[in-house]
């Protein structure tokens, strides 16, 4: 099974000016890949209009008669061995840069981005859809280095040395876990951040079997509904009765944060005191960001000790849920309230939960202990009774929910992720979205078992 572990790398003051020195000719490489696309779809396009009738008119684009070669991934990774011959000025700042203190294969996967970037922005992905177009790098962060460059010199108690291709000296790194058994190196990334750098290493490790999701059949027993929750201080709300707390890091910071951005913006760019406050506002994102992936592996553990196999989670649009409300104007083209005052809020938490990285992490640990993650659509399951075909939550102020028949209190989060287990067990009804009519219904089937979990509760 493939694993990457990072860790922290301490390089002395030669590697660290070596290593900025790759950054800035990575960099450079990146950029300059990507303005040879944008110029060449510049320079090989062009725009006729062709009429057609009285009103109608059709637009294509057609090329120049010499037509220039199309950039590729491969095109201009053969640029390489020429552009290590001799220095290369940068235009706007007059540096000199040589492509040649580089490893080669540092180089060629800087290529590799460049052609992933574009054939999204281009193409789309493997769903078809497309991303924004590219934007140059203002700085580089992460380096890859491949197995073929490196030698693992030395391996302590707490520390491991490697040898990087064109790196003087050893480049050391802290061990605060140990390496799997036979482990065999695949790459290294060396990434820059606001604390330090930081060394990833791919290992791929025999003793960790790869797991196949298609073996395992869910059941009631053996699998778990998990609701997201972003009221009050819950975080997560599963079918088991059980509620897990929420971290809430940025709004806990955010005053912070902003006082240090206000100090920042004050100064004049480009002084040292600016510098040092946009160190300090790094870090400080850096620590939000930190506590909240700590959260995501803590609670991803806390759910994995409950030794389910299957976990059935809401397959969220949470880049819709956390987009801006349209704007609304009156007749005369003035602007009318559209409630996104409220919505920015709501879009504050919805980005601070990150529920979506949540669920990778999730899948990932979950992998790891030979269990699956499967999403499921989340339609209805928050308003439907689980025992009883009844839409009771109508509204979203309502949390509690009283039912003198059964003499029990049901929770509105509780209720939802036993719904969604059953939505992934293929036991929930089926809701006519027109007539609001129920058609197919096989709450009967659950309904001892999910009145013995919420009178637990």
């Amino acid at each position: 099974m493939i694993l990457n572990y990072q860790y922290r790398c301490y390089p002395e003051v030669p590697q660290k000016s070596q290593l900025n020195n790759w950054l800035r000719v990575s960099q450079y490489w990146y950029n300059w890949q990507l303005g040879d696309r944008f110029r060449w779809w510049q320079e090989n396009r062009s725009n006729y209009v062709i009429p057609s009738g009285d009103c109608c008119y059709i637009s294509c684009s057609l090329p120049p008669l010499e037509l220039k070669e199309k950039p590729s991934f491969y095109s201009q990774k053969k640029l390489l061995p020429e552009k290590k011959k001799d220095l290369i000025i940068v235009k706007h700042s007059g540096e000199l840069l040589d492509l040649s203190t580089v490893p080669s294969q540092t180089l060629q996967d800087v290529s590799k981005r460049v052609d992933q970037t574009f054939e999204r922005y281009i193409k789309g992905d493997c769903n078809g859809k497309r991303s924004g177009k590219p934007r140059f790098k203002s700085r580089y962060r992460t380096l890859k280095v491949e197995a073929q460059a490196i030698q693992i010199k030395r391996v302590e108690k707490d520390w491991l040395y490697l040898s990087c291709s064109k790196l003087n000296g050893w480049l050391k790194i802290r061990l605060h876990r140990g390496l799997p058994q036979g482990f065999s190196l695949k790459n290294i990334l060396i990434s820059k951040k606001a604390d330090g750098w930081y060394c990833t290493l791919c290992l791929d490790a025999p003793t960790v079997p790869i797991f196949t999701p298609d073996k395992i059949v869910p059941t009631w027993d053996n699998s778990m509904g998990i609701d997201a929750v972003l009221s009050g201080d819950d975080y997560l709300a599963t079918s088991e009765g059980q509620k897990l707390p929420s971290l809430k890091s940025f709004r806990k910071h955010q005053k912070e944060l902003a006082k240090i951005s206000r100090l920042k913006n004050h100064q004049k760019k480009g002084s040292k005191g600016r510098k040092k406050l946009a160190l300090k506002e790094g870090k400080k994102h850096q620590q939000i960001a930190r506590a909240r992936k700590d959260h995501g592996y803590k609670t991803a553990h806390n759910l994995i000790r409950t030794d389910k196999k299957v976990f059935f989670v809401e397959n969220l649009n949470l880049k819709g849920l956390s987009k801006r409300n349209k704007v609304k104007k009156d007749i005369e083209g003035k602007y009318l309230p559209n409630g996104q005052s409220a919505k920015s809020g709501l879009n504050k938490s919805w980005l601070d939960a990150a529920f979506g990285n949540f669920y990778e992490i999730l899948s990932y640990i979950a992998e790891k202990a030979g269990a699956v993650v499967i999403k499921v659509n989340p339609a209805y399951t928050s308003q439907v009774l689980s025992y009883r075909d009844e839409i009771v939550f109508t509204d979203c102020s309502i949390r509690e929910y009283y039912d003198l028949i059964e003499d029990i209190r049901v929770d509105r989060d509780i209720n939802s992720s036993i719904n969604i287990k059953r939505v992934g067990l293929d036991l929930f009804l089926t809701i006519n979205r027109r007539s609001g009519k129920i058609t197919k219904s096989k709450t009967g089937s659950t309904t001892k078992q999910v009145l013995a979990v919420l009178k637990r509760y």
